[in-house]
């Protein structure tokens, strides 16, 4: 009688959740970075191709985050200032064409993911940084209808670090990224 009833228990509980992947949208998703210019203004640019992979399992409160950026993709308004920003002195993208970010630390606040801590390699040069995630929403796209989640990153770091120090101080050390993100739910 004990077996039947544990057995019963086991097919009436509800199934546990698994891990849900999702892959970047790269129409919606584009790395902003932003860095003072002598004193006189935040100038930004961003990075027009983005890849990747997420993965939420909200019941464990885990994931993962994969994201490639073609570092060749900078966009900084004009043709001068891009070819520039591909130079040895800052993205070196001969060399170093791919920036990545790797996480598999997620915070949660109930059943939102709120923060990414992993590694960022950016001139071959790997190093903590954690990511705050804000506006994090999941539903069904109103055009395609399949399952899609966003939100806005933000990240402080010094580009010093990653060994980029041409025009220090003058263009400033810290620089803050601002992503949004959105990811479509993959295929089960």
């Amino acid at each position: 009688m004990k077996t039947a009833l544990a057995l019963l228990a086991c097919v009436a509980a509800p199934a546990l959740a698994a891990p849900v992947s999702y892959t970047i949208d790269g129409n919606h998703t584009f790395p902003v970075f932003e860095t003072d210019h002598l004193g006189f203004s935040t100038q930004r640019g961003r990075f027009n191709k983005t890849s990747g992979k997420i993965t939420l399992d909200v019941a464990a409160r885990k994931g993962s985050v994969e994201v490639s950026i073609d570092a060749a993709s900078i966009d900084m308004g004009f043709a001068k200032w891009n070819e520039n920003m591909r130079g040895e002195g800052f993205f070196n993208t001969e060399a170093f064409p791919t920036i990545t970010f790797k996480a598999d630390r997620l915070q949660f606040d109930g059943d939102k993911p709120v923060s990414a801590e992993g590694s960022l390699t950016l001139l071959g040069v790997t190093r903590p940084v954690a990511l705050t995630l804000t506006r994090f929403h999941c539903a069904p796209h109103p055009l395609n209808k399949r399952e899609t989640c966003g939100a806005d990153i933000t990240a402080r770091l010094k580009r010093s670090e990653f060994g980029m120090t041409k025009n220090i101080p003058s263009v400033s050390d810290e620089v803050r990224l601002v992503i949004g993100v959105e990811a479509f739910r993959d295929a089960p």
